[in-house]
């Protein structure tokens, strides 16, 4: 496979930096090049920042997309976040629950209430199964059933895993690698989970990551950080382009020497809105969009292997239903995990319990459903009612909800929202990281940058680290939440809890 060779001497950054999408990486990704006094523009397809991680907003109601708490171990993205937010910051309790079987679970467990709730012979089952896995585990660790099961046992993992999983990711648990669960249920195991729930966290040694009791929130959501780091990167001589699509990325020699953007114009008098082209060239670029996307966008156009290890690459959708609902309080959560399989509801967020100040009236409540789909599918092409619909019979039939409480609603679809890890993307990715290798001056990053379901705060690592890269520096941004998380199934000191865990599943 041929891949473009680099050249020997590295440029300076005088021609400026060039940084596609304006999620958490990205913006990262500017505000650093603006604080080392480098040139930077900045180009997102969509008409807000933030991402996934950023904040819409309806009828002056304010939610996100998905969940974002804020908090990590890493003192340069804690440094980041209250230098750009500082007293915008509010501490929230983490209350959360699992409904399963028609019961609400606490989450973390809690011995009594989930022993009252699976009864004393599941519970009985539970423990009888875990044993079993310790004494006859499974020998290899591929998958997220293998990796699950034998901290778990194969009984908890049946009532507590599988079916939610099933529902976020739409493919089976024995085709999504143990990678995904070694990254988002780090060190847990059915006795730290047993142990905290008894006794709670271990106080002055380590907490798991995923049962955290409190977390930091910007006051106006997470779509507030990047909001001020967009008007930082602007005020600091850099430039934040909304609704600027990349179309092409331009190389010659092993460099990217430019991007092609396509922007809406204002309609015109027949009420067509022709799109505009620009070119943007840069002395060095960091690219959050989609891996696959941006092999696709090459021009001159990647190796035939290359290409189709881009198509080979699988992503999970979401949709957010939003629902107003004529009650001042509904339930304590933040969150609540949906487990049953017979609502297609994934997810419930009550925004108002994230921050009071996402919601403009106190006597009214705002949810967000969280539906994980495909995009194309059925539920994805449901009209805007039907999903509004769909949402308020939902919440009725939980239990959660009087159907006729719910005074209004809107909905957005996020596309790629989450990398799939399934059976071939190892293979793929790898394909495709090794073409890349051949670039001087592009750094690929966040989330869909690196094809890895990464929290935000790693996300944002790997933003600083590849901005050192093209300033000189050999950082493997690769590695970030992979090697310490997986082999070493990393703890939090518990006195030092502060990181964000963004996404679908803890």
């Amino acid at each position: 496979m041929s891949a473009p060779e680099p050249e020997t001497s590295r440029r300076p950054l005088a021609g400026g930096a060039v940084v596609i999408g304006g999620g958490p990486a990205g913006l990262t990704a500017a505000v650093e090049l603006c604080r080392r006094n480098v040139p930077v523009t900045l180009l997102e397809k969509d008409r807000l920042v933030g991402g996934i991680a950023r904040t819409e907003s309806y009828q002056g109601y304010r939610f996100d997309i998905g969940g974002h708490r804020f908090f990590t171990k890493i003192g340069e993205v804690e440094r980041f976040w209250r230098d750009l937010l500082g007293s915008e910051f509010i501490t929230r309790p983490r209350i959360s629950r699992i409904f399963y079987d028609g019961k609400f679970f606490d989450y973390p467990l809690k011995a009594m209430n989930a022993l009252r709730n699976l009864g004393l012979l599941t519970s009985i089952q539970v423990v009888f199964s875990y044993l079993q896995s310790q004494v006859f585990p499974y020998p290899r660790e591929d998958t997220f059933e293998e990796w699950v099961s034998n901290r778990f046992g194969k009984r908890l993992y049946r009532i507590f895993f599988k079916t939610y999983t099933e529902k976020v990711w739409g493919i089976p648990c024995s085709e999504i690698r143990a990678e995904f669960a070694a990254q988002r249920i780090q060190g847990l195991s059915l006795p730290v989970a047993v142990r905290n729930a008894l006794f709670g966290p271990r106080q002055g040694k380590e907490v798991v990551k995923t049962l955290i009791e409190q977390f930091q929130y910007p006051r106006l959501g997470p779509g507030q950080m990047w909001e001020q780091a967009a008007e930082f990167v602007n005020q600091h001589g850099g430039q934040v382009c909304l609704e600027a699509e990349v179309v092409q990325v331009r190389h010659a020699g092993g460099r990217v020497t430019e991007v092609v953007t396509r922007t809406p114009r204002s309609p015109g008098e027949n009420g067509a809105a022709p799109a505009h082209t620009a070119t943007v060239p840069g002395a060095a670029f960091v690219s959050t969009m989609p891996i696959s996307e941006l092999i696709c966008k090459l021009t001159p156009p990647a190796p035939a292997e290359v290409l189709a290890a881009a198509q080979g690459l699988t992503y999970r959708d979401f949709i957010s239903v939003i629902l107003i609902v004529n009650q001042p309080t509904l339930f304590p959560d933040n969150w609540i995990y949906v487990h049953s399989p017979k609502v297609k509801v994934g997810r419930i967020q009550n925004f108002k319990n994230w921050s009071p100040d996402m919601v403009p009236d106190p006597q009214r409540s705002a949810l967000g459903l969280e539906y994980f789909c495909t995009e194309g599918d059925p539920l994805w092409q449901m009209s805007e009612a039907a999903l509004i619909e769909l949402g308020r019979r939902e919440m009725a039939a939980i239990g959660l909800v009087k159907a006729e409480d719910v005074m209004d609603g809107t909905v957005v679809r996020q596309p790629k929202a989450y990398p799939v890890y399934n059976g071939t993307y190892a293979g793929y990715l790898e394909t495709i990281k090794s073409y890349l290798a051949g670039f001087s001056n592009l750094q690929t990053v966040g989330r869909n940058g690196l094809h890895k379901y990464n929290n935000q705060d790693h996300s944002m690592l790997t933003a600083m680290l590849a901005v050192r890269n093209l300033l000189g520096e050999h950082h493997d941004v690769w590695s970030v939440n992979t090697e310490r998380s997986y082999h070493e199934e990393i703890r939090v000191p518990h006195d030092a809890l502060s990181s964000d865990e963004a996404g679908v599943a803890e």
